[in-house]
């Protein structure tokens, strides 16, 4: 059985960018050692990079940002308790599940009402509530996700994300920042990584969307939940013994969040010629464009079969941008599109 072949002009997800010849070359020059053992010295390295980018004592990476999720939420929750996050979340409904499976905890999804991807901090205190009977749900923690994967790449201005940790605190909440793609809501908003994770008290990030790394997010934390951490990575299978190799791809990518602005200019570009060519598409704050349809399913299934890759997201046609997507392909897109403007315009039940 094969596969089948990868678009020409991949723009499915900003987790396709392939390591360059740079990143390639320190993998393969990297100074390894058993990171179970003891920890491996290019691990160590990132570990305190990833730390002081976001403003954190302590870091530990971790083979997926499902896994760095999936941590922060054990390190946080206790059997039953509840959790809040944003409708859309990817720790609600892109993680199989693990946050109540495996972390124990119960779900509550916000409302965007301060906008796509964020609650209002009044909607946080609402929802939150106080203590009640015994045999009511305790909520312990508030999850933000910042860029919004789900709301086209949504991010939260530094202003909200501040007043959105003291409404958590004044709850009685702790804060997990879902920060998988919060270098491009830095490079966006023209603020530090640290700017927009002050407060939180885990905050996971990636290393592969956009930034070419083959693998791996990482986990940032105070030094005393880092160590617990490591003990549950551990029982999750994430321990690596050489990860020295796939650290070193950290590494290089941590040094090239500047780029992304090229993205992001590449994400307006296509939004705007989408929006010339009549098609409803929202205006992007990053690298992500959703694009409102009758029918996106056909519509993604059609722009395969021009080699353009795309997929479906919350009910409509996403196109991430990348580094490995240049401005260019964004042309030929937009070329192919305007050639042939029914491989979107396809209603519901055509095929």
């Amino acid at each position: 059985m094969t596969s089948a072949a990868p678009p020409k002009i991949d723009l499915r997800s900003d987790t396709v960018t392939m390591p360059d010849p740079e990143m390639r070359a320190a993998m393969a020059a990297a100074e390894v050692g058993d990171d179970v053992l003891d920890h491996d010295p290019t691990m160590a390295r990132l570990e305190e990079r990833v730390a002081e980018l976001v403003g954190l004592p302590a870091s530990l990476w971790v083979p997926s940002g499902t896994m760095g999720n999936l941590i922060a939420l054990m390190l946080h929750l206790r059997r039953g308790d509840r959790f809040l996050a944003p409708e859309h979340a990817h720790v609600l409904g892109s993680e199989l599940g693990t946050a109540a499976w495996i972390a124990n905890g119960m779900p509550e999804a916000l409302p965007h009402d301060a906008g796509p991807g964020r609650p209002t901090p009044d909607t946080v205190r609402r929802v939150a509530g106080g203590a009640g009977p015994y045999y009511t749900l305790t909520t312990r923690l508030l999850c933000l996700e910042n860029s919004h994967n789900f709301s086209g790449g949504a991010v939260i201005p530094q202003d909200e994300w501040t007043a959105l940790g003291a409404a958590a605190r004044d709850s009685g909440l702790l804060v997990h920042l879902d920060g998988a793609r919060i270098w491009n809501a830095a490079v966006a908003l023209d603020v530090s990584p640290s700017a927009l994770a002050a407060g939180a008290d885990t905050v996971q990030v990636c290393l592969s969307k956009g930034l070419g790394a083959p693998v791996g997010s990482v986990l940032a934390s105070d030094a005393d939940r880092i160590a617990e951490a490591r003990r549950i990575r551990k029982m999750l299978g994430g321990g690596v013994r050489q990860g020295g190799v796939l650290a070193a791809a950290g590494l290089v990518a941590v040094g090239s969040i500047d780029r992304l602005a090229d993205d992001h200019a590449n994400a307006t570009r296509l939004a705007a010629g989408l929006r010339e060519l009549g098609f409803d598409a929202l205006e992007p704050d990053t690298n992500i464009v959703l694009v409102d349809l009758p029918n996106p399913v056909a519509a993604a299934t059609r722009l395969a079969a021009l080699g353009i890759g795309a997929s479906v997201t919350a009910g409509k046609l996403r196109f991430v941008t990348h580094r490995d997507a240049s401005a260019g392909d964004i042309e030929t897109v937009l070329r192919a599109i305007a050639d042939d403007p029914t491989v979107l315009a396809v209603e519901v039940g055509a095929r």
